[in-house]
């Protein structure tokens, strides 16, 4: 249960921010009602991870895998509960979800995903790459692909975070008043 009430999308200076909130992705997510306390950040939020889902060019498939492999490390089930129907459409396979927390003992990864999936690992687990990670990744992705692979990653983290300080929960009521 989010440890403050979610925002009332309708107040006039959200309104038209959540309008937008709505066009863009369906409709407000738990994550969203909760941002719009912060105008601002709310609309950096969705201008950035809007930018990274739906305008770079990293596969959709690399990018969900990441993003849920994110949300497993740091445990935050809200991430993992959006985006793992997006993997599943990006053609990320049930096995391969169900695989990630043994990754590297599994072997339904090719190799350009081992290397994604390492890469992801020590961002969020050590924040610092080794060389041999590193290199890897560069026999797989060119320049632009690692730097939206690296943005996805850093930004999902951030998305976890925050999720998961504030306690953020898919079941709980967004109603302001509650």
């Amino acid at each position: 249960m989010a440890r403050i009430p979610y925002a009332d999308p309708a107040r006039p200076e959200t309104a038209a921010l959540a309008e937008r909130i709505v066009a863009e992705r369906g409709e407000i997510l738990h994550l969203y009602a909760m941002l719009l306390h912060s105008p601002p950040v709310a609309e950096g939020w969705l201008a950035f991870l809007t930018a990274i889902r739906q305008r770079c060019e990293l596969p959709g498939a690399l990018r969900e895998l990441v993003i849920v492999q994110v949300a497993h490390l740091n445990g935050a089930r809200y991430e993992a509960e959006q985006h793992v129907p997006i993997a599943l459409r990006e053609g990320v396979a049930q096995a391969q979800l169900d695989a990630l927390p043994d990754w590297e003992a599994s072997d339904v990864f090719a190799p350009r995903e081992r290397a994604v999936l390492a890469y992801c690992d020590a961002m969020t687990k050590t924040i610092h790459v080794a060389p041999a990670v590193f290199a890897s990744l560069r026999e797989h992705l060119d320049p632009r692909a690692i730097v939206e692979l690296t943005a996805t990653v850093g930004a999902y983290n951030m998305v976890s975070r925050f999720l998961e300080a504030i306690g953020i929960d898919s079941a709980d009521d967004k109603d302001p008043a509650r």
